[in-house]
């Protein structure tokens, strides 16, 4: 009798202990980038909330009770680091969250930002970055995103694990197949040809990965002002460079850029994703969708005319 209620009571234990193993992990993602890349990966075993949502600026978001609340029930927190989220320590301290965080561009390799680039005596107005925090504009880079992420997740949820690295690996092959596209379609476009205005400084690690020039009237923060100078330099060198592909990106005011346009007879484009996806029905509602759109448009406007 006594070995029957034992058996019970711990088949009862068991039972009770279920539900915790079955609840999805909750993860609050700082914005849309890297809310998708969590549930790539954690699929059915999270629930993630992210608080700048689609087409919205990390860069000038202004925290609302609703995230405090949100961070508040989270078992893990996942930013993207490099000084984007200047907003989020204080939103931690306010919702008393005191679990992990993880930061998705740890162990990236940073590109100088304006701080270090006003030392070497360009202007700076407004608000600079020591170093650029857009490193997931390579997918390079993405792919030690999605390891930190995983890495985040198996310790929050050491029970999911299994699940969690097959999805990784899912995942990290789709990202092989994006970028093995990005280094193929621009291939057939000579180096010298590959130059993009952009209305911010978002896409120097594109840049450096696969030899394109971006330039931008305004720096790695969409916080700052261009200056006067600074819009009459861009306007001098796209007429003496002949650049033809100048974009709006979808997170930012698209009169400057058509002014510049204006002056320089330059074509605006396509309009391209840098720090945010598009909503679900858009054609960037994923961080891959979102690299094969610009991919699209790029190569599209630096195409040699046949």
């Amino acid at each position: 009798m006594k070995r029957i209620f034992a058996v019970s009571l711990t088949a009862a234990l068991a039972l009770l202990a279920l539900p915790a193993l079955a609840e999805p992990v909750k993860v609050v993602a700082t914005f849309t980038i890297l809310g998708d890349m969590v549930r790539q990966i954690g699929g059915d075993e999270v629930a993630v909330t992210t608080l700048v949502g689609p087409d919205g600026d990390a860069h000038v978001y202004e925290p609302t009770p609703a995230d405090a609340r949100a961070l508040g029930t989270a078992n893990l927190v996942v930013v993207n680091g490099l000084g984007m989220e200047g907003w989020i320590d204080r939103l931690v301290k306010a919702s008393g969250y005191k679990g992990p965080v993880t930061v998705t561009s740890t162990g990236v390799k940073p590109i100088a930002g304006e701080e270090e680039h006003d030392e070497a005596g360009h202007e700076e107005h407004g608000h600079g970055h020591a170093h650029d925090p857009h490193a997931w504009q390579s997918v390079a880079n993405a792919k030690i995103y999605a390891d930190n992420i995983l890495k985040g997740l198996v310790a929050v949820a050491p029970a999911k694990a299994d699940t969690l690295r097959a999805n990784h690996a899912a995942y990290k092959a789709k990202l092989d197949a994006v970028e093995a596209e990005i280094k193929a379609a621009l291939k057939p476009i000579p180096r010298k040809d590959r130059k993009i205005v952009t209305s911010h400084d978002a896409f120097g690690y594109y840049g450096k990965a696969y030899g394109v020039t971006f330039l931008a009237p305004v720096g790695m923060s969409t916080e700052a002002e261009a200056s006067a100078g600074d819009i009459a330099r861009l306007i001098r060198q796209i007429k003496k460079e002949k650049i033809k592909a100048v974009f709006v990106e979808t997170i930012a005011d698209p009169r400057l850029l058509e002014q510049i346009g204006r002056e320089t007879g330059a074509r605006i484009g396509g309009r391209v994703y840098s720090d945010a996806l598009s909503p679900a029905d858009g054609p960037a509602a994923t961080y891959i969708d979102m690299m094969r759109h610009n991919l699209s448009q790029f190569t599209k406007a630096l195409a040699p005319a046949s």
